[in-house]
C-alpha cells in the first residue's frame, strides 16, 4: 500500500511538472510571437517643408506622431531626413534630390511647392502629401479616389462656404470682404476662385488683393483696412509666414481677420471653421507607415479629405473688435486668446 501511495505521489508530482513546463513554453512563443509582432523592419523617411511656419510646423509634428502611432519611431525604427527650403524654391530642388540620394523608403511633402519638388525629383519613391488642397490641379494626382502614381496624401481643403457664412453670423452688417494672397502660389489661386464664389453666394462683394512677395503685405493690408469690411486668407504658406505683420496693420484699421486655419486665429484672425493642422499631420503620419508596411500603395490610395471642421474664436480680437458672439457659435467653439487667460 505504501508503494501505491508512493507511486500516486510520484505521477502527481511529475503531471505537475509537465504541466508547468508546457505553460511556461507556451509563455515564451506567445512572448517570441509578441516581440516578432511588435518589431518593424527600419525605415527611412524624408520630410520636405516649404516653409516655417505655425501651421506647418504643427503637421510636421504631426508626421512623426502618425508614424509612431503604427510602430515607427524615431531614433529606434526610424530615421527622418528633414529639409526646410524656407520658400526658396532652388533650395526645394536641391533638397528633393538630396532625400532621394539618401535612398529614402518614403518622402512627404508638406505644402504643395514642397510636393511639387518631390514629384518633379522621384516617381519611384512613394510621396505622401501634408497640406496639399488640390492635388488634381497641382498636377500631384490624376484622380482624387484613384491617384494612379506614386502620390497620395492628406488634403487640407477647408470648409470655405462656411467659413463665409461663420464670417456673416460674427459680422452681420459686413457687404465687403477682401481676399489676401500670394500671387506665385498656385495652391492660393484655386482657392480664391473657390472663396469668391462662396462669398458671392451669400451676398458679399468680393475684392481681390494679391501681392507678389511679403514685402508689400503691410502697405496692401493697409489699404484693405480703407476699402473693405473684413479680410479673408485662404490657405497661403507666404501670408501665413507674414501673419504677425498681416495682423498688426489689421488691429490699426480694427479689420477683422477670417483666415483657414486655427494656427492664423491663434496669431490674431477672429475665428475660422478649420481642420486642426496637428491631426492633419498625424493622418499623414498614418498613411506614410502604412505604405512602409506595404499595406496600401500610392496609385490605389485615395486622397484623403476631412469631412468636419472645428469653429475656432480667438475670444482677444472679438472683445477688440466689440463683437458680440452668438450663443449658437460660442456653445459648441474651441476658442483662443483672452478666455484662455
Amino acid at each position: 500500500m505504501k508503494n501505491k501511495g508512493l507511486i500516486a505521489t510520484v505521477i502527481i508530482l511529475f503531471a505537475i511538472l509537465v504541466g508547468t513546463f508546457a505553460f511556461e513554453m507556451g509563455k515564451s512563443t506567445n512572448q517570441s510571437k509578441a516581440a516578432i509582432n511588435n518589431t518593424k523592419e527600419e525605415k527611412t523617411v524624408g520630410i520636405l517643408q516649404f516653409v516655417s511656419h505655425p501651421a506647418l510646423n504643427e503637421i510636421r509634428r504631426g508626421v512623426e506622431d502618425g508614424l509612431a502611432n503604427k510602430g515607427y519611431v524615431k531614433g529606434k525604427n526610424l530615421t527622418i531626413e528633414f529639409q526646410n527650403g524656407q520658400a526658396d524654391q532652388s533650395k526645394l530642388t536641391t533638397m528633393s534630390q538630396q532625400l532621394v540620394q539618401k535612398k529614402a523608403d518614403a518622402l512627404v511633402g508638406i505644402a504643395t511647392p514642397a510636393a511639387q519638388s518631390l514629384a518633379n525629383t522621384t516617381k519611384d519613391i512613394p510621396i505622401v502629401l501634408g497640406s496639399v488642397t488640390d492635388p488634381v490641379s497641382a498636377n500631384l494626382v490624376a484622380d482624387m479616389d484613384q491617384p494612379g502614381g506614386n502620390i497620395t496624401g492628406v488634403s487640407d481643403k477647408s470648409p470655405v462656404k462656411k467659413q463665409f457664412e461663420l464670417a456673416k453670423e460674427l459680422l452681420p452688417a459686413a457687404k465687403k470682404v477682401g481676399i489676401l494672397y500670394s500671387s506665385t502660389e498656385d495652391n492660393s489661386k484655386y482657392q480664391v476662385s473657390e472663396a469668391k464664389k462662396a462669398a458671392q453666394q451669400i451676398g458679399l462683394t468680393v475684392e481681390k488683393y494679391p501681392v507678389p512677395s511679403t514685402n508689400e503685405i503691410s502697405q496692401t493690408v493697409q489699404v484693405m483696412g480703407d476699402q473693405v469690411d473684413f479680410m479673408f486668407i485662404p490657405l497661403d504658406n507666404t501670408i501665413a509666414n507674414a501673419m504677425p505683420a498681416v495682423v498688426n496693420e489689421a488691429n490699426k484699421k480694427d479689420l477683422p481677420i477670417i483666415p483657414s486655419v486655427d494656427t492664423m486665429v491663434e496669431q490674431g484672425g477672429l475665428a475660422t471653421i478649420g481642420i486642426n493642422q496637428y491631426e492633419l499631420g498625424v493622418k499623414t503620419g498614418e498613411m506614410t507607415a502604412d505604405i512602409l508596411e506595404g499595406k496600401s500603395a500610392p496609385a490605389k490610395t485615395p486622397v484623403y479629405t476631412f469631412k468636419t471642421g472645428d469653429v475656432i474664436i480667438n475670444q482677444e480680437q472679438a472683445e477688440k473688435l466689440q463683437i458680440d458672439l452668438p450663443a449658437s457659435i460660442s456653445k459648441n467653439a474651441k476658442f483662443t486668446g483672452g478666455r484662455d487667460k
